[in-house]
């Protein structure tokens, strides 16, 4: 591995490289079921899986599952893991919640697809305007979708084509979601269009001198963005940052579209119920599908009528860009409603949210006994390591504070310690499924590797 560390991290390089090679050793030792499997797979497969992600987050190869329950899965070796990666939020209700399980076989024995609508999706739309006091909601299959389409009706309600967003936020993987996702300097994703980031703007998260400039063309959209971002560690917003937004998108008659698609796991109605903001329309996914493949988009009644707009505002006739055939399946929406009304819970956000705060605790006192520099996110039931030593304001600090190296060695590690960390982008969550002993287990895998990258075991 090339080491670009520095010293904020606190930890000799040398050290990193020789546990590497260690904990490598120990990985492909055992699961060697699950490198035949890759292996195999490479044969009918890019980069020998079925999903790239599933080879790119982690600097160690994948496991293969056969099996999860609750807050663990087994891979093919037998080796059994907490999972703190939670499909990336998208099995915060745990991997096999019974009222979900229950609903979805039900409705399969009743069939899963009519491309019609069921009485499971009317009580869906109901719950999620109630939680995020907008009244209006319409179904895809991931959240990338749903921004996909809540984008193409805010330019349609306003008229505008350009969007601005923040560097370091993730909507998707829509080109030119991606090109904002990726900014200058940062990663480039290869085979999307020249012209993705003609109409979309970027400027930096908490910048409200910049957000106040951009916005007073009066051609935006609408505004884009996570309430914290969540794809560069956690960023969150500082005081005041939220009123501005929406004081200076509200002034310039600009849309405010927030994405929850990972803050939904903060609270029932997300950070707009916890922070108590106001959106024009938002955007959820993952978590509220229970596991199966969905995603939501909510907008205010005004939004709603010009969705239902038969023209342009104009006088252009034709047809909102919306829709998709499995869109809104039975399936999904029987999910759906399992885990809104029976899972997500209140006292499940609470007993979610109390194994975060203890986790991120008992994080803290780990590194502050062991005299590193780290800083602990907070964010609900997610936490994580900052390495650089600060909570990074904006992606351009996050950038800068990243340690790829220790980040995945860390992973690598807890791997070998029967924890499935969170993809190098994120960091822990616990789902409603866990329990305080996972959340001593974590400990207890992170205070062995702490001992070892600083030598004093």
């Amino acid at each position: 591995m090339v080491r670009h560390m520095d010293e904020r991290a606190g930890v000799d390089p040398r050290r990193t490289d020789e546990l590497w090679l260690r904990e490598s050793e120990r990985y492909a030792s055992t699961h060697p079921r699950c490198l035949q499997l890759r292996e195999r797979a490479r044969a009918h497969m890019p980069h020998g899986v079925p999903m790239s992600w599933m080879a790119s987050y982690f600097a160690h190869p994948p496991v293969w599952i056969d099996e999860g329950h609750g807050a663990h899965f087994t891979c093919a070796d037998g080796i059994r893991f907490l999972d703190t990666n939670v499909g990336d939020k998208s099995t915060f209700c745990g991997i096999d919640p019974e009222p979900v399980v229950r609903a979805v076989q039900r409705r399969v024995a009743a069939g899963s697809q009519f491309m019609l609508p069921t009485r499971d999706a009317l009580v869906v739309a109901e719950e999620l305007a109630r939680r995020w006091k907008l009244p209006s909601w319409q179904f895809t299959l991931s959240a990338s979708q749903a921004n996909t389409e809540a984008i193409r009706l805010a330019r349609h309600a306003t008229g505008r084509r350009k969007v601005l967003t923040f560097t370091g936020n993730y909507g998707g993987h829509g080109d030119e979601m991606l090109t904002a996702f990726a900014g200058e300097g940062r990663l480039s994703y290869l085979g999307l269009t020249p012209a993705a980031d003609r109409d979309i703007d970027v400027i930096g998260f908490n910048d409200v001198g910049a957000l106040e400039r951009v916005l007073a063309a009066g051609d935006h959209a609408c505004v884009f963005t996570e309430p914290a971002l969540t794809n560069e560690g956690v960023v969150l917003p500082e005081p005041g940052f939220h009123d501005a937004l929406r004081e200076l998108t509200r002034a310039s008659g600009t849309i405010l579209l927030l994405d929850e698609t990972h803050t939904l796991i903060c609270a029932p109605g997300g950070l707009a119920e916890k922070w108590r903001l106001e959106p024009d329309a938002v955007v959820v996914g993952k978590a509220v599908g229970g596991g199966l493949p969905l995603g939501a988009y909510g907008m205010t009644a005004e939004l709603c009528e010009a969705f239902e707009r038969g023209e342009s505002l104009t006088g252009r006739p034709g047809e909102l860009a919306t829709g998709g055939t499995l869109f809104a399946n039975a399936l999904s929406m029987a999910a759906a409603r399992a885990a809104l009304t029976e899972v997500l819970t209140p006292d499940a956000y609470k007993h979610a949210s109390a194994l975060g705060a203890e986790l991120a605790d008992r994080l803290e006192a780990v590194v502050a006994e062991a005299g590193l520099p780290w800083k602990v996110q907070r964010l609900g039931p997610r936490s994580g390591i900052s390495f650089g030593g600060r909570l990074a304001r904006n992606a351009a600090e996050a950038d800068a504070d990243e340690q790829p190296e220790l980040n995945a060695l860390l992973r690598l590690c807890l791997a070998n310690r029967g924890v499935w960390e969170a993809i190098s982008t994120a960091g822990p969550a616990l789902s409603v499924a866990a329990t305080r002993a996972d959340v001593a287990a974590y400990v207890a895998a992170f205070r062995e590797f702490v001992t070892d990258v600083t030598g004093t075991g």
